[in-house]
Parts: structure tokens; C-alpha cells; sequence
């Protein structure tokens, strides 16, 4: 069983760049999509043999979820059911017979950290609320997750110390969701590998390879012998993020 995130960073304009060639060239089972930054009805898209299940954003333009799925759910939710949380379409979970899958885009920090408070806030309920879901059945966690764990997971790390994303707080905030049972799948099988899913479009950054990792499938540890493979799609374009990948048996 396969399945991809992606941040797209705008749906409509990945759509110009090829988005369905590569959907179909993936030929995942669960596609999860971040910052679709649209309101219903503004894409004609969909692809045979595929669901699709989207969350929107109140403000148009910004932010916003999906997931396209070749296996029919038995439920689904969108958000984490806390107000302050839900109305920047961030979450879905679809509800599977033997695990849940949650895509999320996580909130930025932002410049000069002006929004790290609400981040934290974000981060513990996104823990808790994957911690009811794993008392249940386990849990698959896809999407921008907006922070790089480890210095290797960025090009500069000491240049970023205190910048959005690799902030000791975020950091923090994500070694505590490892220790709440979870497991980082890509760093799981590759512990040594540099490799990054996000490049600026700023300097030139992704012909230099100047790059973060913030991009993951994060699971329940109880699913790592299910784990065949953990993958990121850096040759990848139309995006300043690429693909990730993770293949389940």
C-alpha cells in the first residue's frame, strides 16, 4: 500500500506544472495534499478510481487539505474538533478498518515568531488528539509538519537556530510527539541520509540543495514492521516542496 504527501503550495497553479501526470505517475493509494489554498468548486479535478475528501479554509486562498483515496473509509473527519484550530482547513483523518490516516499542514511560526505561541498550542492538541486515535487503532500522520527535527534535516542549521520551523521549541514539541509512541518513518530506515523535501524560491535554493526536511510520515511505532519503504521525491517539480512517499505491506 502506498501513500504520498505533498505540499503543493497553491493546487491550481501545481495543476499547470503537471500535478495530474504526476498523480498518476505516483499511483498511490492514498494521495494527502497540503496548502491547496482553494475553496470548493475553483478546480474541476478528480481521477478515476479515487475519492476525494477535502478541507477548506475559511479564508480564501490560504492554507487548506485533501486526500484523494482508492480505499473507501469508514468515516471522516476534518479537523481536530477544537474551534481555535478549525477554520484553516488543516487536518483530515480518514478512518481505515485497521489504522487511521491524518493529513495535516501544520501552522508556520512565522516571521519574527509572531505566531509561535499559537504553534505550540497547535502541536500538544495535534498530539493529544493522535493519542486518542492510536488508543483506538494506529495512527499514520502525513503532511507539511512545518519544523526540521535534527540539524541534519537542514542545510544550515546554525544560520536557523531561532528562524520558523527549527526553533528549539518546535523541536521540542516534535521529539515529544516520538516519545508519545510515534516514530519519524523516513529517519526510521535512513538514519544517516541527507535529503530535503523544501527549498526556498529565494538564492537559488533548490539548485544549490539548500533545503529543509519538513515534510514526513510520522506512524505509530507498532506499525515499523509494516514499514517496506520511506521515500522523498526530490527530482520531483512543480512545488518548492516535493513528494514523500511511504509504502506499508
Amino acid at each position: 500500500m502506498k501513500l504520498i504527501s505533498w505540499n503543493v503550495n497553491g493546487l491550481r497553479a501545481c495543476d499547470g506544472k503537471g500535478f495530474r501526470d504526476i498523480f498518476r505517475q505516483l499511483d498511490a493509494d492514498f494521495f494527502c495534499l497540503q496548502e491547496t489554498k482553494m475553496q470548493a468548486a475553483q478546480l474541476d479535478i478528480a481521477f478515476d478510481g479515487y475519492q476525494s475528501y477535502w478541507n477548506y479554509a475559511d479564508k480564501p486562498g490560504y492554507s487548506g487539505t485533501a486526500i484523494f483515496s482508492r480505499h473507501q473509509p469508514l468515516s471522516v473527519s476534518y479537523g481536530l474538533g477544537i474551534d481555535e484550530h478549525d477554520h484553516e482547513g488543516r487536518a483530515i483523518t480518514l478512518e481505515m478498518p485497521d489504522f487511521y490516516l491524518v493529513t495535516t499542514y501544520v501552522p508556520n511560526a512565522q516571521d519574527g515568531l509572531r505566531r509561535l505561541d499559537y504553534r505550540m498550542r497547535w502541536d500538544a492538541d495535534l498530539r493529544a488528539y493522535l493519542q486518542r486515535l492510536d488508543q483506538q487503532k494506529p495512527v499514520v500522520l502525513c503532511g507539511d509538519l512545518n519544523v526540521a527535527h535534527e540539524e541534519i534535516d537542514l542545510k544550515n542549521p546554525k544560520t536557523n537556530r531561532r528562524n520558523a520551523g527549527f526553533t528549539d521549541e518546535e523541536r521540542q514539541q516534535f521529539s515529544e510527539l516520538l516519545a508519545a509512541g510515534f516514530v519519524d518513518t523516513y529517519r526510521a530506515l535512513h538514519p544517516d541520509t541527507i535529503e530535503y523535501s523544501w527549498w526556498s524560491y529565494r538564492f537559488r535554493a533548490r539548485e544549490k540543495n539548500a533545503g529543509w526536511r519538513i515534510d514526513y510520515f510520522v506512524a505509530s511505532e507498532r506499525l515499523l514492521p509494516r514499514i517496506a519503504s520511506a521515500s522523498i521525491h526530490t527530482a520531483i517539480l512543480g512545488s518548492d516542496h516535493c513528494p514523500v512517499e511511504l509504502v506499508l505491506e
